[in-house]
């Protein structure tokens, strides 16, 4: 059976982006002994002419189309990302008669609503390396695929729950299609790793839980170093670990920063840290590992609003890891989250006020909180009518406390004004 996996997004929101999770799948049917045409439409130059050449020289029995990104998640002037989306389908249809088969982040939070905006004939949630080729053997043999875990089929009632991979080791890492057209030169490229999957934490308005679950699962240490060596052999250079919390639990990523320094790779890293539990042998590690820049999710600078969000941390806390950061020379690009329930005036005061104290070299400010199904934040725009029940949020709905809709834009227009480049 002949597949052909194309990822449709053509957005760089902040950088170039690598269909890490598409290439994963890739690989999984490999191995599975299928035929897999790969195709990243970001990397084209004429999407259109790419995937209809794709299609015509492959002729493939199943399409998948993986769904990266529903919107922008920018309150203020949302751009809704599906349009592009509709077009590679229908351009698929054109071209052949293969089903469509959607996958990804994007749709996997979406997973009823993206089929049914789309058109797509079927999907898969969550992770799709066990799944996908399961999925291709019913298609190849004639079986129905709709009581397979996480596998959505348009027209039908899902009753099955999503599965995720208990051991990420016995998957394959993705195949090289992934690299092949990226230019190892172009400063604004990382190329993305993932060591760990799944989130306990729970906050407030996160969908990670719904794309990984809330397992925490990890590929061994060694494995990972060692795939990040194999592509620095190839020319590469800088790695971003697209991990959640790169420091849960801090174990890990200590014995993984003492892998990468014992490869001695000569690399240059960045990734995300959780401001909790990032205790001072990870930041020297991770700085010896070549780790130069980190995000730091802290969201505010108000105790109070950190416990609406599930937050495990103090704002004495985050300060104290900034600090750690900064003295072992990594960079610190800081997130702040305003107008979320019961933020007030008093709230984003202080959290601007902190962050501003933090001197970060970049800062974040996202005003308004995107509303993702089955979530806290969901619950509560429901229960206070901002939302009705029969809202799917695909297009983009956003929290923003209405006694702050008319003061805080001007707010943060006159905060940025007066910090210059610093705040975002």
């Amino acid at each position: 059976m002949k597949v052909l996996l194309v990822s449709a997004n053509t957005e760089r929101i902040t950088m170039p982006t690598l269909p890490l999770g598409l290439g994963l799948v890739a690989a999984a049917a490999r191995k599975a002994g299928y035929e897999v045409g790969f195709l990243d439409l970001e990397s084209e130059p004429d999407s259109q002419s790419a995937l209809r050449a794709a299609v015509e020289q492959g002729s493939p029995d199943v399409i998948g189309i993986s769904v990266r990104n529903i919107d922008d998640q920018e309150m203020e002037s949302p751009r809704f990302l599906l349009e592009p989306v509709k077009a590679v389908i229908a351009a698929c249809r054109a071209l052949s008669q293969a089903p469509v088969v959607l996958g990804g982040a994007g749709y996997s939070i979406f997973p009823d609503a993206a089929l049914a905006s789309l058109g797509a004939d079927m999907g898969v949630c969550g992770e799709g390396e066990v799944v996908f080729p399961a999925l291709l053997s019913r298609l190849q043999t004639g079986q129905d695929p709709s009581d397979l875990p996480g596998v959505h089929v348009a027209g039908r009632d899902h009753r099955t729950e999503r599965a995720f991979a208990k051991n990420l080791d016995d998957l394959p890492f993705p195949v090289d299609d992934v690299w092949r057209s990226a230019d190892p030169t172009d400063p604004e490229l990382w190329i993305p790793v993932q060591s760990r999957r799944g989130c306990p934490l729970d906050c407030s308005y996160c969908s990670t839980p719904q794309i990984e679950g809330r397992s925490v699962r990890a590929r061994s240490t060694r494995r990972v170093a060692e795939g990040i060596a194999r592509l620095v052999k190839t020319g590469f250079r800088r790695f971003q670990f697209v991990d959640n919390t790169f420091n849960l639990p801090p174990s890990y990523a200590l014995e993984l920063c003492r892998w990468i320094g014992a490869l001695r790779l000569n690399i240059v890293w960045r990734c995300i840290l959780y401001p909790h539990h990032v205790p001072e042998d990870l930041v020297a590690a991770m700085a010896g590992a070549g780790c130069a820049e980190v995000s730091l999710g802290f969201e505010s600078g108000c105790t109070r609003i950190l416990r609406r969000m599930n937050k495990r941390f103090e704002p004495g806390e985050v300060r104290s890891i900034s600090e750690g950061l900064a003295a072992h020379g990594i960079r610190r690009q800081g997130f702040l989250l305003l107008g979320g329930p019961g933020e007030t005036r008093e709230s984003v005061e202080e959290s601007l006020a902190f962050a501003g104290s933090l001197n970060l070299e970049m800062l974040k400010i996202t005003l308004g909180i995107r509303i993702y199904p089955h979530t806290p934040l969901a619950s509560t725009a429901l229960g206070e009518g901002l939302i009705g029940p029969e809202d799917d949020l695909l297009f983009p709905r956003f929290y923003l406390v209405p006694g702050l809709a008319g003061w805080l834009p001007a707010r943060l227009t006159t905060w940025r004004e007066q910090r210059g480049r610093q705040a975002g």
